[in-house]
């Protein structure tokens, strides 16, 4: 599935310098998921850090924003 960012998620990636694999990972397999109709909140544990993504899923991924939870 073909998964696409948001201006926002761009300048968040790059702002606070998440490897894109790991928003990748916490997408394809993450520890937690919280769903709201086609809204995913997901959680992935990464070499100690825990990426959070937000994204909507379609025919297609759209990532809104991300972060990291220390």
């Amino acid at each position: 599935m073909d998964i696409l960012y948001t201006k926002h998620a761009i300048e968040q990636i790059t702002e606070r310098k998440i490897p894109v694999i790991w928003v990748e990972e916490a997408i394809k397999n993450p520890s937690e998921i919280m769903r709201e109709k086609d809204k995913y909140q997901v959680t992935k544990k990464l070499n100690g850090i825990s990426v959070e993504v937000v994204y909507v899923k379609k025919k297609y991924i759209k990532v809104i924003t991300c972060y990291l939870i220390r």
